[in-house]
């Protein structure tokens, strides 16, 4: 195995691999990527097929956004035992696929923080908090604990959610509608299955008596790579993704989104050179 360790802005870009030269291609990849960005990042990729892993402050919290999302309805499934009303899969789609709000905290009361905290134990995702005050998109959550829970979805432990539960969270995933399929599959293999969730929102450290000001984008993706010869999966958090003085309020959003298409691309492109 090899491992490579490159200190970076404060952290420490730590890969590793068996495939020869692989680490150390990942390491610089990722550190040439984010030499010229602001945004602060936090990364954690595993790859089975290549046994590979590779992490920059990926135990660092972020307020969630609807990355989170993904969690509660694995949370629902988990009290459900797989079965599902058809109000609940209708909320659960329009949650994952179209990621609306409403249907989210819908299902996030159905469920109950009690319950999440279960799933989110069960699951080994130790360093997510649930918000106290109950704001879904608030939930703390690390770059970490989301490739957790990817590897969890595409792996075949049937321990704290089955086969058919996890292939229906993935199917919803792959689901998603185009216009919310930016971030972490930026530069993917055109042949592997794509699953996909990201978050985004608006709330600047810098200014809490008004926590949702419009200063600081938050802006996440994770997905997994599947099929064929692919079982990889990438979580890319950023934040400080600033609004420029009169500058349109999209406009963190975008940098945010470019810094993880950037940072994405970088690591498909070692990973899969051929495709």
């Amino acid at each position: 195995m090899e491992t490579t360790a490159q200190p970076f802005k404060g952290g420490l870009i730590e890969c590793a691999s068996r495939k020869p030269r692989l680490a150390h291609d990942l390491t610089r990849a990722i550190a040439r990527t984010l030499a010229s960005r602001d945004s602060r990042v936090s990364i954690a990729l595993y790859d089975r097929t290549t046994r590979t892993s590779c992490t920059y402050r990926a135990d660092k919290r972020f307020d969630s956004a609807s990355i989170v999302k993904p969690t509660i309805l694995g949370a629902l499934l988990h009290i459900r035992d797989g079965y599902l009303t058809d109000e609940e899969q209708y909320l659960a789609r329009k949650m994952i696929v179209n990621s609306d709000n409403q249907s989210t905290y819908m299902l996030w009361d159905t469920v109950g923080p009690d319950n999440i905290q279960h799933f989110l134990d069960e699951a080994g995702m130790t360093n997510t908090a649930i918000n106290e005050a109950g704001f879904m998109g608030l939930t703390q959550v690390t770059a970490r604990d989301q490739a957790t829970l990817l590897a969890l979805l595409t792996g075949e432990d049937d321990t704290v959610l089955d086969e058919e539960e996890r292939a229906y969270i993935l199917g919803l995933m792959r689901d998603v509608q185009d216009d919310q399929r930016w971030g972490a599959p930026a530069g993917a293999p055109s042949d592997a299955a794509v699953q996909v969730k990201n978050g985004w929102l608006q709330r600047s450290d810098a200014n809490l008596r008004n926590p949702w000001d419009r200063g600081d984008w938050k802006v996440h993706s994770m997905g997994a790579f599947t099929g064929r010869a692919y079982d990889y999966g990438l979580v890319v958090l950023t934040e400080n993704n600033r609004v420029p003085a009169h500058g349109h309020p999209d406009a963190g959003w975008d940098y945010g989104m470019d810094t993880i298409e950037s940072v994405a691309s970088a690591i498909h492109r070692n990973l899969h050179p051929d495709r």
